[in-house]
């Protein structure tokens, strides 16, 4: 996969207001914690967690998204009337119809012309939908598009904490399949791509690899019919261990795959920005890529898990506090559930 008429435009996110700490999440679980014997600080220890953001209680997803889109947007110096596609990619939606891009574009203000759909692919819809656009605009369909998305994860993990105080039935070995619901958090990214002969950074896509494996898409799995409409709490089951080592397998494979379409090494990368799901997948997915914690972005530790708008959030902020520097080149790293695996290549301009 090669692109020659892409550029990323920018990267926007908007951080919840509302901080809640590993601790505070165990010392709700304080019950649980004694009758199972299990140390205070687990949590944290385990995933390297130390806080998770929240949006107030309600708030619907496309709310949040409308308000990045239009940051993202004033970053790239566009106008909305210029915005050709527009695609909502994450895990959380306002409801199940119409499609949450539609409250997106109408709050946004983009035009009529604008194709708008929502995207759903676990942790790596905002990837989707980076794709997507960027094929339109190489077939010269449109000019400009938008790809946003915004996880609301305090439903799951104040239902998974109501959950476990409730069932006198869970055991040390239950619990591992709850852990990773607690290390969620909420926030929201947008990115913005554009033809090169109307982006004014010149920041280009050159390209990546994608791979699947469905084999393994029962370990993790969440959600239903009634949460999708919020009617009740969502629910998430993840075999954490096992999950951690068929993505990283399924992550070697698609770098391997990546290096030899983009004709890079290790040593091409110079920055790069990865899911964040915690520290053991952080160290093990570079380890085993070949590549320095130094190139990475790390967010999960203040932000945790914020499934598909995780990987841009990380970009917008490192963007925003220097990480990234001329004639850097960089590689987005995306896995996701069930399982599937995204990782693209962006070059900066020259200084």
């Amino acid at each position: 996969m090669r692109y020659t008429d892409v550029c990323v435009e920018s990267f926007a996110c908007t951080l919840p207001p509302d901080v809640v700490t590993s601790a505070d999440i165990e010392t709700q679980l304080a019950p649980v914690y004694q009758r199972l014997g299990l140390p205070e600080g687990r949590l944290e220890l385990m995933t390297g967690i130390r806080e998770r953001r929240f949006y107030p209680r309600g708030t619907k997803p496309g709310s949040i998204s409308a308000v990045t889109v239009r940051t993202a947007l004033q970053k790239a110096g566009l106008e909305p009337s210029q915005i050709g596609a527009l695609i909502h990619g994450s895990v959380c939606r306002d409801q199940m119809e119409p499609a949450t891009a539609a409250g997106v574009h109408r709050a946004a203000g983009l035009p009529s012309d604008c194709l708008i759909l929502d995207v759903s692919n676990a942790c790596l819809g905002l990837l989707n939908g980076m794709l997507l656009i960027a094929d339109q605009i190489e077939l010269g369909r449109i000019k400009a598009g938008v790809v946003v998305g915004t996880e609301t994860g305090r439903d799951l993990v104040e239902g998974t904490i109501a959950r476990l105080l409730a069932d006198s039935r869970i055991t040390r070995k239950d619990i591992k399949r709850e852990f990773a619901s607690l290390t969620i958090g909420s926030g929201s990214a947008a990115i913005v791509l554009t033809h090169r002969k109307i982006s004014r950074s010149q920041r280009r896509l050159l390209g990546g690899a994608v791979l699947t494996d469905t084999s393994h898409s029962d370990l993790c799995a969440g959600g239903d019919q009634a949460a999708a409409i919020g009617a009740a709490a969502p629910q998430m089951q993840t075999d954490s261990e096992a999950l951690l080592h068929a993505g990283i397998a399924l992550a070697e494979r698609t770098w391997d795959r990546f290096q030899r379409t983009l004709e890079w090494s290790p040593a091409s990368v110079t920055k790069c920005f990865t899911h964040q799901v915690g520290k053991a997948h952080r160290q093990l997915l570079l380890e085993k890529l070949g590549l320095s914690p130094a190139i990475d972005f790390p967010t999960v530790e203040y932000l945790g898990n914020t499934g598909a708008a995780a990987l841009p959030t990380a970009a917008a902020l490192g963007y925003q506090e220097g990480h990234v520097a001329p004639g850097d080149r960089i590689a987005l790293l995306g896995i996701g559930s069930g399982l599937s695996s995204i990782m693209l290549a962006l070059e900066e301009p020259a200084a």
